[in-house]
């Protein structure tokens, strides 16, 4: 990882040689805008809405920063699928910027691979920083990205039906792969593997996707439990899992075709395209959910979830690009772009100076300083004081040309 100095264009080949382009303002906005609602979890939304019950503005706001339980979809539950999709987005204008450069592919690979690493080993140091020893775990965003890449930049170097292909093949050998692995019976020890008594349970076929019970808790609980831990691994209290980074690349296949249409169109907007998919992607994904043939699970990434998400990822970046490069709309977005062209050094300050800034305003300012407007609210002008000095940090690297680069 370093610092480096981030073009203001991008290269294309064509057929009539390199064609130099502004960069896609849109996509910087729609990555600064899902980078926004993670670093936004310092607003503690939730923590507001508990402390008005009644409320039914602070009750959605609250709902829409947290996971659900299980199946369905929040606000928040787009944050994961939209940096995956946008790291597939981004690799058509990489490539051709790179062999534009005079890059070999031999060279590109091995990049492609040192960037897979650098990602997983990131990730695992992420989840690792309040434990004794490194947490070997796998779920974490940036790792899912880094175990699915270097198949996705390989697809880079295909004919664009070698990716719907690779697609259909991801999705379809994954769901058959839980649907031939065998449900629970009924002396299962759900507490055992932190199910709650309360839980909410899949009946018919829809068991194959219950929580903690199907072939990705398997599968860790074999292979994690071959690398060092404080304890043997029995199951993920959310039911993340290792193996989701399979159907992961099928989103980020999805972004790298949207990229190859935002750039074969340059400097059209396909947005036809754009929303046709995001309709197909979100009605395929409902379809499998409603007839029980496979759920809208993020927490272990279903491949009706990969559809859903999918087509909630096109329509946003649909919108994006419509406000942004069709409507001409561009002054607002710059907060956002600020933190886009830097979502590794946003996702890395999230997770690593929160404690930090919280902490720090507590000594220097007094502990009941974000009392102000109610105890009710203190958690979340709190928050808006962290995202607000995040965004400083962001900002002064923006305006010296700073940006994180893997």
């Amino acid at each position: 990882m370093q610092a480096v100095l981030q073009p203001a264009t991008v290269v294309q080949q064509s057929i009539h040689g390199p064609q130099i382009f502004p960069r896609n303002v849109a996509v910087d906005t729609y990555r600064g805008f899902v980078m926004l609602l993670m670093m936004a979890e310092v607003l503690q939304l939730s923590r507001v809405a508990a402390a008005f019950p009644g409320n039914p503005f602070w009750q959605i706001l609250g709902w829409n920063q947290t996971h659900v339980a299980w199946a369905g979809c929040s606000l928040h539950d787009t944050i994961q699928p939209g940096f995956s999709f946008l790291v597939g987005v981004a690799l058509p204008y990489s490539i051709a910027s790179r062999l534009a450069k005079g890059a070999t592919f031999g060279k590109l690979f091995a990049h492609a691979l040192w960037r897979s690493l650098l990602l997983i080993a990131l990730g695992v140091f992420l989840r690792s920083m309040h434990s004794t020893q490194t947490n070997y775990t796998f779920e974490d965003t940036l790792s899912q990205i880094g175990m699915g890449y270097p198949f996705l930049f390989l697809l880079g170097f295909r004919p664009p039906r070698w990716q719907w292909i690779a697609l259909a093949v991801v999705l379809t050998g994954y769901w058959l792969a839980w649907a031939l692995y065998p449900v629970p019976g009924p002396s299962f020890n759900w507490q055992a593997v932190g199910v709650p008594p309360d839980w909410h349970h899949y009946s018919g076929f829809a068991a194959h996707w219950d929580k903690n019970s199907n072939l990705g808790n398997a599968f860790d609980q074999w292979f994690l439990n071959l690398l060092p831990r404080i304890r043997p691994f029995v199951a993920n209290g959310g039911g993340y899992l290792t193996l989701s980074f399979i159907p992961t690349l099928g989103t980020m296949i999805l972004g790298f075709v949207a990229g190859r249409w935002l750039r074969t169109y340059a400097p059209k907007i396909p947005m036809k395209r754009l929303l046709l998919a995001g309709v197909i992607g979100v009605a395929a994904g409902a379809l499998l959910h409603f007839t029980g043939i496979c759920p809208v699970v993020k927490r272990i990434w279903t491949p009706s979830w990969t559809l859903f998400s999918g087509g909630v990822c096109f329509l946003f970046l649909a919108a994006f690009s419509w406000i942004v490069d069709v409507k001409g709309y561009k002054k607002w977005a710059f907060p956002l772009v600020v933190i886009g062209m830097n979502s590794i050094a946003a996702y890395l300050i999230a997770h690593l100076f929160e404690n930090f800034f919280a902490s720090s305003f507590r000594i220097h300012l007094g502990e009941h300083f974000f009392q102000f407007l109610g105890t009710g609210l203190e958690p979340l002008v709190r928050g808006m004081a962290v995202l607000l000095a995040f965004w400083i940090i962001l900002f002064w690297m923006y305006r010296r040309k700073l940006f994180l680069k893997i």
